[in-house]
């Protein structure tokens, strides 16, 4: 495929080492914490970290609605709260992997992790404030400003209502346990569990009912699945399924090959789904010639990733080890990647190489 405008063929650019050092990935052997400590979860910032002072920041609640609410950090906490483990990964993940490649964060398959998340159900509030007749979206808009395609912004994404008022949306200030660090969106963010992590926006400072669908350009420009011409197609909404291995054996510093022991090897991981709960992972020790059955651990939360294992008998040579999810909804994740312009929901089955060696 030629490459077309807004991709490369190349190699990695400045720009992208620059977005690269911004932003991290999951170190794949954190995989073996159910929960991923704050400092290990993915990170996509889109443009700079807020200073906010929790004493003065208000989250507004306003628009269509009949009781408008102005709420301080303290306030929200003396709610009810619930605590909910959420899987978030982000629409970009796997972008790396296309030929040609988008030219943006440069995500392998790393950009992942899944916290408890601590705050207050989105529909009370919405239901307080009284949503008028006519309303369809809830607009969140953030704090952060910065410019994209051109356009100045603050960063804003909008649900529709019956995603606002279901079980799924809820205003987080605290992670694992403690408030919000302030690159994952303190005080107070939007976690939208089972949606890509465009959704859950970060350093949230007012919540609007609308009557018309929102068009700013996060919704309707940014996270769009484009074709090779440029014309937009579906929104970006939830995550496609995705299995990944937790790294085996020790890894060479700088291809991350990994070394494996011959001998009985046990292969784990974890796989997720926006879709439904993940019923089955399939597990190759063979670049997909072949596959079979994983055994599925105790799902942790409805929106959270489920564990897996397989024995391996590790038999001497060059192997290629690959997982493969399916959800509830019978979605499966593909054998080959499905390109797009911007490179969201790259869900293709991971290809790990490793090297068998003799005990």
């Amino acid at each position: 495929m030629e490459a077309p405008p807004g991709t490369t063929t190349g190699d990695v650019t400045a720009d992208e080492l620059r977005l690269a050092a911004r932003n991290h990935a999951l170190p794949l052997e954190s995989l073996r914490d159910a929960i991923t400590p704050a400092g290990l979860h993915y990170l996509l910032i889109h443009y700079d970290i807020p200073a906010v002072d929790a004493g003065e920041w208000r989250l507004q609640v306003d628009g269509a609605v009949e009781r408008p609410l102005s709420l301080s950090l303290d306030a929200l906490r003396e709610r009810e709260s619930v605590t909910n483990a959420v899987t978030l990964e982000c629409a970009g993940n796997g972008r790396a992997l296309l030929e040609p490649r988008p030219l943006s964060q440069p995500w392998l398959a790393e950009a992942i992790g899944t916290a408890q998340w601590t705050g207050v159900p989105l529909a009370p509030l919405l239901e307080e404030a009284g949503l008028r007749d006519g309303v369809v979206e809830i607009l969140f808009t953030a704090l952060d400003r910065g410019l994209e395609g051109g356009v100045e912004q603050v960063y804003q994404r909008s649900l529709p209502v019956a995603e606002a008022l279901g079980p799924d949306a809820m205003l987080a200030y605290a992670m694992n346990g403690a408030p919000l660090p302030p690159q994952h969106g303190f005080p107070l963010r939007l976690v939208i569990a089972g949606w890509y992590g465009m959704a859950h926006v970060k350093w949230l400072a007012g919540v609007t009912a609308l009557t018309e669908p929102f068009d700013g350009y996060q919704q309707s420009v940014g996270y769009r699945m484009y074709s090779a011409d440029g014309q937009a197609g579906a929104p970006v909404t939830r995550i496609m399924p995705r299995s990944l291995t937790i790294p085996p054996g020790i890894p060479d510093f700088f291809t991350r090959t990994r070394t494996v022991d011959a001998g009985p090897c046990r292969l784990a991981g974890r796989a997720w789904s926006g879709w439904g709960e993940i019923t089955r992972v399939e597990v190759s020790t063979d670049d997909g010639a072949t596959w079979a059955d994983a055994e599925l651990d105790e799902p942790i939360g409805p929106r959270a990733w489920r564990g897996w294992s397989f024995a391996w008998d590790a038999q001497p040579g060059d192997h290629v080890i690959s997982s493969r999810a399916t959800d509830s909804a019978s979605n499966v994740q593909p054998l080959e990647a499905p390109w797009n312009l911007k490179g969201y929901a790259n869900n293709v089955v991971e290809r790990v190489p490793v090297n068998v060696r003799t005990a």
